[in-house]
């Protein structure tokens, strides 16, 4: 008003200036790892419940024969058994900043223990994850190259029915036809002596029985994205222009889809590593699976615990991951 009063142009109200992308990104992905690791959180307390509710404990359970009352009471103190759960809980809980995961109920360090078990379990979710992104992108894309046709019809019928096999079903189907019918393939995994695969081929079984399943389910995943994609008018326009149709495909649907692809995807890790313990029983593979296994036996809480976080922890990254890439594929819109 006084610029009008004075003759002078009216003033002009600035408004709030906007949050920079990467301000808003940064925020984003703090939020959500916030509540992931809440959530996380949570699964830890009821892992420690559901430990307690189980038949005897660790002292019981690591006793040798022939140790009286005394000895196990004497155990129970010195495993911690005579505190209540939820200061066991705690007392847990705050080492894990620190990256301390507790003490086994044989007198291990839990972080020792996975130390050689948890790396081996990632190569074979790795490259698990990695199969399964390669062939079922590969599989959505020629079923949507014809929709509708024969090949479309094989590709859902066949993921349909893939997709509802379990692990350890696919796993000894895999061991009858390669290793026993054929010996193609090591039914069993060897191991060198620092605990790690003994050579590539002891890896092919195992990589498929996780990857088959989620092949299935990604598969259906990607031709239902790229079917979706194709009704969205750019691609119309594309079409109409004459482009050829693997252009269209790579250059436009691909890309549009590729949010929803990276959500099946992210969501497949958690899957695979849960399947990994299944799958790693079977063909005696050095991973988690038998650390997990042995734990459950022993009651030990440190140790379930430790292979919960480690796994939520990777798990918690690749959503996070998936997120962003959701997030910029959709112009940085979060």
């Amino acid at each position: 008003m006084a610029g009008t009063l004075t003759g002078g142009e009216p003033a002009v109200a600035s408004g709030p200036r906007p949050v920079p992308a990467a301000v808003r990104t940064a925020l984003y992905a703090a939020g959500v790892v916030a509540r992931r690791l809440l959530l996380l959180a949570v699964l830890l307390a009821a892992v420690f419940a559901a430990v307690e509710l189980l038949p005897g404990d660790a002292a019981t359970a690591t006793s040798e024969r022939g140790e009286t009352a005394a000895d196990l009471a004497a155990r129970r103190r010195l495993l911690g058994l005579d505190r209540p759960v939820a200061e066991r809980f705690w007392d847990w809980m705050t080492g894990l900043p620190t990256g301390d995961l507790g003490t086994s109920a044989r007198g291990e360090p839990v972080a020792g223990l996975l130390a050689h078990p948890f790396p081996n379990t990632l190569l074979l979710g790795g490259l698990a994850l990695l199969v399964t992104l390669v062939v079922s992108v590969a599989l959505g894309c020629w079923a949507a190259a014809r929709p509708g046709g024969g090949v479309d019809r094989t590709v859902s019928a066949s993921a349909t029915g893939i997709l509802a096999l379990p692990e350890f079903v696919v796993a000894v189907a895999l061991v009858l036809v390669f290793a026993l019918w054929t010996d193609w393939l090591p039914a069993v995994t060897l191991t060198d002596a620092d605990g790690s695969p003994a050579s590539w081929r002891m890896l092919v079984l195992p990589v498929l029985a996780l990857a088959v399943p989620q092949i299935g389910w990604n598969t259906r995943i990607v031709r239902a994205a790229l079917a979706d994609e194709a009704k969205a008018p750019h691609i119309e326009t594309a079409v109409l222009d004459g482009l050829p149709r693997h252009r269209v495909l790579t250059h436009h649907l691909l890309p549009g889809a590729l949010p929803t692809v990276a959500a099946g995807i992210a969501t497949s890790t958690g899957m695979l590593l849960g399947g990994a313990v299944v799958v790693e029983t079977i063909f005696n593979y050095p991973g988690i699976g038998s650390v997990l296994s042995g734990a459950v036996t022993d009651r030990d809480s440190p140790v379930i615990a430790g292979v919960v976080a480690v796994t939520g922890a990777v798990i918690t990254g690749v959503l996070l991951l998936a997120d962003l890439v959701r997030a910029w594929a959709s112009g940085g819109r979060t």
